[in-house]
């Protein structure tokens, strides 16, 4: 690897402006303090024009190719593609010596993952893997939550990312029946859920799956219930929906001691999707009338979400560029959540649990 930057702004290349690059990737290697967005690579005439007019005076290239020739020019590298081109070009960025950021699942498959794991490791490129949901305000409230010990011994695990969408995309990668595509919910809800799960409550010892495809006209699942049975005792109820008439919420968290529930997504998506820069006052604030609450029947009480912070994986991912901490979500943790995802897999065509 190349010695990590002694001074300036991390040069950034974006490989993508689609929906990822330009809402969840872009705006924080924009605003990151001694982060540059410095390139975006795109083919298409109106994403191009797009980010030039978001980002004055940013590299737009046709190809992930002509990064690699001026390779000294970039200190790394964030793909935001496609799940089939995410292997591939992030092998491409190690090769040529770049720190890298996958977008999740960072992968199709777990050996997929192996082989850019080892990639890296032999080349000694940081890798991380994009799970921004870790840093969604309800999931830095519960962490605050299970650190001080409010609920108790937790015993259950619900977690939910539901929506309602009753018409297929047909556009949409994410939703074609070819398995190189990696579509289908359960590698896109369904990794954010996993790798929630995995972070609060460790590794698992059983994964039992219910998937479908209910829509008319789905190929691939629009419809994933996973069960885990994790080696510290929690079991993890994991939900993911494209035809949920009535939303579930967001967490039910059971403990001894009592219950958190929340309902609603995280604002950062809606503020992101509206254009909005990250890190000003009152990002990722959510107003009071959604927060969770803690208790159990007749005494619970509000319980104010910590605010959202995206932004702090591009900080942590800075830092672990110029040798100053680790990558923020390790290959080996997505990686774990892969392993749990193909099992999934395998219990719902068997109709068993897969025991890990």
């Amino acid at each position: 690897m190349r010695a990590a930057r002694a001074a300036g702004a991390v040069r950034t290349a974006l490989l993508g402006y689609g929906l990822a690059g330009s809402a969840f990737h872009a705006p924080f290697l924009a605003t990151t303090a001694g982060l540059e967005l410095t390139t975006v690579v795109t083919r298409d005439p109106e994403r191009a024009a797009a980010a030039r007019h978001r980002y004055p005076g940013v590299r737009i290239l046709p190809s992930a190719a002509d990064v690699w020739r001026a390779a000294d020019a970039h200190d790394l590298v964030v793909v935001a593609t496609p799940n089939r081109t995410h292997v591939p070009l992030a092998l491409e960025a190690v090769a040529a010596g770049l720190p890298v950021v996958v977008d999740k699942p960072v992968a199709p498959t777990a050996a997929d993952a192996r082989r850019l794991r080892e990639a890296a490791a032999e080349r000694g490129v940081p890798l991380a893997v994009y799970q921004n949901r870790r840093w969604d305000g309800d999931a830095l409230t519960l962490r605050k939550l299970l650190a001080e010990g409010a609920l108790g011994r937790v015993h259950r695990f619900e977690s939910r990312f539901e929506r309602w969408r009753p018409h297929v995309r047909a556009d949409s990668w994410r939703e074609g029946p070819d398995p190189a595509d990696a579509g289908g919910l359960l590698l896109d809800l369904g990794s954010h859920l996993v790798d929630q799960a995995l972070a609060f409550f460790g590794p698992v010892t059983g994964v039992y799956a219910e998937l479908a495809a209910l829509r008319p006209g789905a190929a691939v699942e629009d419809d994933a219930f996973v069960a885990l049975e994790h080696a510290s005792g929690v079991r993890s109820h994991l939900w993911a929906s494209a035809l949920a008439g009535d939303l579930g919420p967001r967490f039910r968290v059971l403990g001894t001691a009592g219950a958190y529930v929340k309902h609603g997504l995280d604002v950062q998506e809606a503020a992101l999707r509206a254009g909005a820069v990250p890190g000003g006052p009152g990002w990722g604030e959510e107003p009071e009338s959604a927060w969770g609450r803690l208790g159990v029947p007749g005494d619970a009480r509000p319980v104010r979400t910590e605010p959202g912070a995206y932004q702090e994986f591009y900080a942590a991912m800075r830092d672990a560029v110029l040798g100053r901490g680790p990558v923020p979500v390790p290959i080996d943790e997505a990686l774990a959540a892969l392993v749990v995802l193909e099992a999934a897999r395998i219990s719902a065509r068997e109709g068993r649990t897969i025991r890990c």
